[in-house]
Order: structure tokens, then C-alpha cells, then sequence
């Protein structure tokens, strides 16, 4: 054992009490709970760590928190947030949300696998090496945003005036984790989203049902609209929207694969019968890292609450995501969902943005992936599963791949992490495994 790992042998207990320290401080953006607590927090654990820093305030949002530490040929930027999801239901938490507490070799709390989990072992793994090593080898720039968990609203602004502050040869993006079967994953890119909220409206207040004969009802018009987006073989049909839909290269497809996909424990995981369209192989791994998604994500209208009201409601409302792949953007999606809708007389539907966010993808084969690749088989001591992309969405594309920052993954979260429902968790021995992957990461990328 190196002196970097017996550092951190002797350090776990310390720095096991400084993430749930962190974890205990609840940061909900979409609730404005606890965001400038937070932000204190961190800047003063980057401050102790000996980074110049730099609390940057966002007009109508929450601070980014910006450290900066090191030198070297070559920068790293690390991005991650110190917001995190609501965490109800309260009631499906076995312990509460913001009382870490570790059971059976997992420590569990809202937010330790996104992303404080993250943050912390990034943090912990730059103490390690000054501990141990000296200085570091190259300059390393910390972004953390408070705003990730409501869409990055204010990042792309923020990415663009401060451009020239934010170069770097790289970036450690903030999520990443093990599969299913326990093998370490490194993305290099995400989707992009287009977040939608499509409204429809009857009367002027809601009325009695019987009056359902004459009166229309939005929420009859809200389904036959959202009938005429996909067919029921999951193919999207929004006109001329799957025209930009480009498919894989050829080195992307020979990537993909390559990717080990766990289908029937996968299905028995998540207990469904099959997948969509009864896709094996590789077309199902296509279809999920290239392929655009149309989901609904919520619906409401009239009455949802025990026992019957009969009620014709005086308004409808569906939350729709679509999953954006190269070469889609919300802008284009905005407009082909506008323009299909009202061809088919539904021009009174109602379309808000709520959330846009660009595709992002970066080399597979740069200097940045070479070194994350072999950093993963160092510390976790085989070839890690490689992904051209995530199936989620983040705000890469304004801070990285619009400056043509490359990009690459891997963290403490796992298939088990249960990330933005109850009982999130990560494993306590990943944690310790992910500070070393950082440390790994950080010499393999200055050498």
C-alpha cells in the first residue's frame, strides 16, 4: 500500500464525518431550502484545502461556488453541484433524508450519490495527494453550480461570461458510478432535454360531469394530442423530428457493442417483462444511448383524491421530456412540436418551456479519456465499461463542448444508489475506491 492509500486508511473516519457533515445540510434549489448554508460550506471545505476561491453570485439564482489550486501544464476542471432533489415521499425513507446514516455497508442520505458523495471525494482526493505526493501537477478549477437539480438555469449565462476564467484541458464531470454487475462505467458526454408543459383549457371553472355532453373536455384533448407523438410501438411520430436524428458513427457503434448490457438481470431488477419493443443486442443498447425519448412525466387534471367527484375539470396539464441526441436541440424540438400540434388542430394547446439543455459528446480516444480509461483499470484493476454518452441530461454542452472542453466521469454511485428517490445511498467501500480514482485520474492526466 502506497502512502496515498495509507492516507486515506487513516483518514476514513474523518472523512466519512465530513461528508455527512455536508449530507446533514439539506440544499433543495427546487425548494429553496438551505442553498446558501450550503454554499458556505463548501467554499470553506475548498478554503481549507487551501484553494483560492471565489463565492459568484447569480442574478435570481443561487451562487456557484469556484475554487482554484495547483499548477501545471495542464488544467482539470472539476464540475459538480451542491443542490440536491427534494426528498419526498418521506414516508418510503427508511431513515430520514438528511440523517446520513450508514447500514449494512451503505451510507444513506439525500444527495451523497448526487452529488455531494461526488464532491466530497473529489475534495478529499486533492487533500490526499498535498498530503502525500506534494504539489500538484497540474492547476485544478472547481465549478460547483446550486442549480443543477432545476435544469442549470442560469449556467449557460454564467459559462459564457466567465469564459476566460473557465479554461481547461478537461473536465471531471460530476456523476459516475459501477453497473449493475459492479464493473466501473466512464461516459463521456450525455443527452441533451427539452422539458415541456403542455396545458389545455375548457370552461372557465370546473362543472358538474353531466354536462360532459355539451362542454369539452381538456383532458380528453390533452390525450388525443399526446396520440398523435408516439404509436404504440414507441417510435416517436412528431413531424420530422426523427429527420435529425443522426445514427451512430462507426466508431460509436463498435463502442456500443462493446458495452456489456445486463439485460435479464436488468429486467428481473426493475421487474418488467420485456423491454420496449422487445429490443435485445444491440439495437436495444442503440436505442437507448442514440435515440430521442418522448415521455410523459406527469398528468393532471380534475379530481385525483380518494372516493368519485364527478367532475368535468376546467383544465388540463402533462409534463413531457424529450431525451435530445445529436443533432437535436430544445430550440428545434420547441418548433417541431408547435408546428406538428397545430397541423392537426391543436393549435390552442398551450406549449411552456420549462428546461433546455443541449446534447454533449467528447473523443473517445483524447488525451482526457486515454487517462480516466487508464486510471479506472489501476484502481479498480480491470477495463471499465465504456459509454459514448449517459441516457440523463446535465449542462455540459454550455460549460465544456461549447468551448471544446472534453469530458469524462466516474464517481461513487452504483445500480443500488437509488439516485433522486428514497433511500439514496452509496456504498461506503465505492466511496473510498472513487477517492482513489480521482487521485489516479489526476496523475494520469498530468504525466
Amino acid at each position: 500500500m502506497d502512502a496515498f492509500d495509507t492516507y486515506i486508511t487513516q483518514n476514513k473516519e474523518r472523512f466519512l464525518a465530513e461528508l455527512q457533515e455536508l449530507l446533514r445540510q439539506p440544499s433543495v434549489s427546487a425548494q429553496n431550502i438551505g442553498m446558501k448554508e450550503t454554499a458556505d460550506l463548501v467554499i470553506a471545505r475548498l478554503n481549507k484545502l487551501g484553494a483560492k476561491t471565489h463565492l459568484i453570485p447569480i442574478e435570481g439564482g443561487y451562487p456557484v461556488v469556484y475554487g482554484e489550486i495547483g499548477d501545471g501544464p495542464r488544467t482539470l476542471m472539476i464540475y459538480d453541484h451542491y443542490d440536491v432533489q427534494p426528498p419526498e415521499p418521506l414516508d418510503l425513507w427508511h431513515s430520514p433524508p438528511f440523517a446520513p446514516e450508514i447500514r449494512n455497508g451503505r451510507l444513506y442520505a439525500r444527495g451523497v450519490s448526487d452529488n455531494k458523495g461526488n464532491l466530497m471525494s473529489r475534495v478529499q482526493a486533492i487533500e490526499t495527494w498535498l498530503a502525500t505526493r506534494g504539489p500538484l501537477p497540474l492547476k485544478i478549477k472547481f465549478v460547483v453550480e446550486g442549480e443543477e437539480e432545476i435544469g442549470s438555469p442560469h449556467l449557460t449565462s454564467f459559462a459564457r461570461q466567465y469564459r476566460s476564467l473557465l479554461t481547461a484541458d478537461g473536465c471531471l464531470w460530476e456523476s459516475g458510478g459501477k453497473d449493475i454487475r459492479g464493473r466501473f462505467m466512464l461516459t463521456f458526454g450525455l443527452k441533451g432535454i427539452c422539458y415541456v408543459e403542455l396545458e389545455a383549457h375548457g370552461a372557465n371553472r370546473d362543472m358538474h360531469s353531466a354536462f360532459a355532453t355539451i362542454v369539452p373536455n381538456p383532458a380528453w384533448r390533452l390525450v388525443w394530442a399526446l396520440s398523435t407523438l408516439k404509436t404504440p410501438d414507441d417510435h416517436i411520430t412528431v413531424d420530422g423530428l426523427m429527420d435529425h436524428v443522426r445514427p451512430p458513427t462507426e466508431k460509436e457503434a463498435e463502442l456500443l457493442k462493446s458495452i456489456p448490457f445486463e439485460e435479464e438481470q436488468l429486467k428481473a431488477d426493475w421487474n418488467i417483462p420485456a423491454f420496449v419493443r422487445n429490443l435485445t443486442g444491440y439495437e436495444l443498447v442503440k436505442k437507448h444511448f442514440f435515440e430521442p425519448t418522448c415521455t410523459i412525466c406527469g398528468f393532471l387534471s380534475g379530481y385525483t383524491g380518494p372516493g368519485s367527484k364527478t367532475v368535468l375539470p376546467a383544465k388540463a396539464m402533462v409534463k413531457l421530456d424529450f431525451r435530445l441526441v445529436p443533432n437535436l436541440t430544445p430550440e428545434l424540438v420547441l418548433d417541431l412540436l408547435r408546428k406538428h400540434l397545430d397541423r392537426r388542430g391543436f393549435t390552442d394547446i398551450i406549449i411552456n418551456l420549462s428546461d433546455g439543455e443541449m446534447p454533449a459528446l467528447s473523443p473517445v480516444d483524447g488525451p482526457l479519456a486515454l487517462a480516466s480509461i487508464a486510471a479506472a483499470e489501476a484502481v479498480y484493476g480491470q477495463k471499465p465499461v465504456v459509454q459514448p454518452l449517459m441516457a440523463g441530461s446535465g449542462p455540459m454542452y454550455p460549460l465544456c463542448q461549447e468551448a471544446g472542453i472534453p469530458t469524462t466521469s466516474g464517481g461513487c454511485s452504483d445500480a443500488r444508489s437509488n439516485t433522486h428517490a428514497p433511500d439514496e445511498s452509496v456504498s461506503v467501500e465505492d466511496y473510498f475506491q472513487a477517492i482513489r480514482y480521482v487521485g489516479e485520474l489526476i496523475r494520469q492526466f498530468a504525466s
